[in-house]
């Protein structure tokens, strides 16, 4: 193994901001997929909410195999363009075209068998792709900085522009859905399977585009530090041992996993929450931007209070923030009248701590590849950030798993102009209940069983930095 590093240390600001807008396209087809499928797939096109309780398990199954063996492909990457950069173009493109089909029905009849196998073919699809260009784009942290302020600076920023992608989906999505696919409904809440089809699929085709020209700028504007080059050919053993043997890697994948479900419960749910609960799915929007607010917010909260906090407690006082939020949402939530705003007042809250955890996540999972180094001898980056993005697949597995359950047993029709008062009452759980439920799971998981802080992490980082400037010289 050889080590690669720039002489030119000092990393420029407009090459940060490069790197920061590839996340706002790779965000756009994150946010379509995780927040607006469920609700596509089921409202547009008819599927069986039965079928998609089995296929996202399934699809997280061959993640777990696709995944580590993309971070260790990235790990042994080599070329004139740098290890990194070369992938998140190539992912971009692939994921763009497999969000464009997933969202367009290229002429399948929707309720014949063959609708069914297309939807599962580019769901998986999606994973794949998408792993392509995010673990790379991640995994180029640590080669930006090794120091803790560092590292915050640069989490920061891609999390503002990842921030920002997710706004425009969640901002955005409704009313241009609307304007693409209304035909003869004067409002969301009145659009028909038809409408939902043609508008979303003209989103997908502007969000695909996007990502590819984010990716773009991200790659010709950023240039790789601190690569550490390997040689060795992919052993899916050996992957599993690396993630098995290294216990605070998972341990931050449980507890990040359990509070990132909680997110998604929220933002997967809520469609379905303003369309059937509410009424209008253009509240939504207003819903949203509240969280958009919050979530801006929240990517400040590290700079701040870093000055007199340490990022264990930044991170309990996020999830605290968040659990508070979402108990705020349940109490006006379940007597809701109309009043949105409250509503959203309460959801800015949850998102100034989501935010900041998101922040934070990012951060520890950086010091985790340090501390994999320093307990195995082996670095590991691109591996271990792949399990990142499994994570989020698992988190959003969890969500489905608990979403689509419960629409099965309380026989919720997508494509009905109403639905049952228990399937009212099953989504109003869902949006309220279950997230603050798993948001306290994880900070009792992380309180108890996360331990790179501290002078252990300050010994971690420095037995780590001597080894490398050892190599350097």
């Amino acid at each position: 193994m050889k080590v690669g590093i720039s002489m030119d240390k000092k990393v420029p600001f407009r090459e940060k901001i490069g790197y920061g807008v590839g996340a706002v396209g790779l965000d756009l087809s994150y946010g379509l997929f995780y927040s607006y499928l469920s609700l596509y797939l089921t409202n547009a096109l008819g599927i069986s909410p039965l079928f998609l309780l089995i296929l996202a398990p399934i699809a997280r199954l061959w993640d777990g195999i696709n995944d580590p063996m993309m971070g260790t492909l990235v790990d042994i990457s080599n070329s004139k363009m740098g290890k990194y950069r070369p992938w998140i173009l190539r992912g971009a493109v692939a994921n763009a075209v497999v969000l464009c089909l997933l969202f367009n029905n290229p002429g399948i009849d929707t309720k014949s068998v063959w609708m069914y196998v297309y939807v599962a073919v580019f769901y998986v699809l999606w994973g794949m792709t998408n792993t392509l260009a995010d673990i790379p784009y991640w995994s180029m942290i640590p080669s930006f900085a090794t120091e803790e302020k560092d590292r915050n600076f640069i989490s920061t920023i891609a999390r503002t522009f990842s921030g920002l992608g997710q706004g425009i989906v969640l901002i955005l999505t409704a009313p241009i859905v609307a304007f693409f696919g209304r035909s003869s409904a004067d409002s969301l809440s009145a659009m028909t399977p038809e409408s939902l089809r043609v508008g979303f699929g003209k989103w997908s085709i502007i969000a695909s585009v996007l990502l590819v020209l984010f990716a773009f700028i991200c790659v010709i504007s950023t240039k790789e530090r601190n690569v550490v080059k390997g040689g060795e050919k992919f052993s899916f053993k050996d992957a599993v041992n690396v993630v098995r043997q290294n216990d605070q890697l998972l341990v931050f994948m449980l507890f990040a996993m359990i509070s990132n479900a909680g997110y998604y419960m929220t933002s997967g749910i809520s469609s379905y929450y303003f369309t059937s609960v509410a009424g209008d799915l253009g509240l939504q929007s207003k819903f949203n931007m509240f969280g958009a607010v919050g979530s801006i917010i929240g990517i400040a909260v590290i700079p701040v209070c870093s000055k007199f906090m340490n990022n264990r407690s930044i991170y309990k006082l996020s999830l605290g923030m968040a659990a508070a939020g979402y108990i705020g949402m349940a109490i006006i939530g379940y007597g809701f009248d109309g009043n949105v705003y409250g509503l959203g007042a309460c959801y800015l809250l949850t998102s100034v701590g989501i935010g900041s955890m998101f922040v934070n996540q990012t951060v520890m999972l950086a010091d985790v590849v340090d501390y994999g180094e320093y307990k195995l001898g082996k670095r590991n980056q691109s591996l271990t950030f792949s399990m990142k993005g499994f994570l989020q697949k698992m988190a959003y597995t969890v969500q489905c798993i608990i979403m689509y359950l419960t629409f099965s047993v309380t026989k919720y029709e997508g494509t009905a102009p109403e639905q049952t008062q228990t399937a009212k009452d099953a989504i109003s759980a869902l949006m309220f209940i279950v997230p603050p439920v798993l948001i306290i799971i994880s900070y009792i998981v992380f309180s108890k069983k996360y331990k790179i802080y501290g002078d252990f992490k300050r010994e971690v980082l420095a037995a780590v930095s001597e080894k490398h400037n050892k190599k350097e010289k």
